[in-house]
């Protein structure tokens, strides 16, 4: 993809504290951005394959409305939608930074309605920013174990994993799932796996949609996390949140690319 726009290779945010444990055992940062910043979005779901943002909302997201309703009717109570709406503050307290914020609320939706806890891959990335790898691991053989075509999940759990253990223990215990529809992440997935150059995931999507390109560079920026080279892992990370998809784009993922920066505690140069 040829990247028609240039912008700035600065970070900008409308928050006022971030809450997030580092690698590098930083303290947490205390910024202030400024208010008509495009930082952070407010969908409730990731968005992959669009060129404009929609809203859309993932099925693995929360339990279909007569589900609930089901429920609440044989239980007289309201702890299936309000645990929805904990989920949601979660995921925008996520959006704004506050990582630690976001956890508390997820784990209140679990607590608001068990079933809600094998769908939870919102929960497991705030675990992993969290530095909690074991239980963000666990989180994730969850959603998998409940959607077995899930890429990212694998590669998630193969993140912390890969923390705990070391890569090649990781590797060994990879998460294996079906096809994914989008070549950018079936590519991923292979490199995650098997091994392989994250700089040639990058260059073969360079060219491409924006959304292939910002998932390219997020994803090689998280494979060199992962093999401990923080330099590269900047390098790539800071390129997807510069990119026209990166600054536009309300993906849950996109702000997470930003929240990632900000908890490694990464400026731009």
């Amino acid at each position: 993809m040829a990247l028609t726009h240039y912008f700035k290779p600065t970070i900008s945010m409308s928050i006022t504290s971030i809450h997030c444990s580092s690698f590098n055992s930083s303290p947490p940062i205390s910024l202030k951005y400024p208010n008509n910043s495009h930082f952070f979005g407010t969908t409730l779901s990731r968005i992959h394959n669009h060129h404009t943002p929609t809203l859309t909302f993932s099925r693995r997201m929360f339990l279909l409305p007569s589900v609930s309703g089901i429920w609440d009717a044989l239980t007289g109570g309201n702890s299936p939608r309000e645990a929805v709406i904990a989920i949601r503050r979660g995921m925008l307290l996520f959006r704004q930074g506050d990582v630690s914020g976001s956890l508390v609320e997820f784990d209140k939706a679990i607590e608001l309605d068990p079933r809600q806890k094998a769908y939870l891959w919102q929960r497991g990335l705030s675990l992993y920013y969290l530095d909690r790898f074991e239980e963000g691991a666990e989180q994730f053989r969850l959603d998998v174990a409940q959607n077995p075509n899930d890429t990212e999940e694998s590669i998630w759990c193969f993140l912390c994993e890969a923390q705990l253990y070391g890569v090649d223990e990781a590797r060994s215990r990879f998460l294996e799932v079906g096809r994914d529809p989008r070549p950018v992440m079936r590519e991923t997935y292979n490199i995650f796996k098997d091994g392989g150059d994250p700089e040639k995931l990058v260059a073969a999507f360079s060219s491409s949609r924006e959304n292939e390109y910002f998932y390219a560079s997020l994803y090689a920026g998280l494979y060199y996390e992962s093999q401990n080279k923080p330099d590269a892992a900047k390098l790539h990370i800071l390129a997807a949140c510069q990119s026209p998809y990166g600054l536009r784009s309300d993906d849950y993922m996109a702000s997470l690319a930003k929240v990632h920066c900000l908890c490694r505690n990464w400026g731009s140069s």
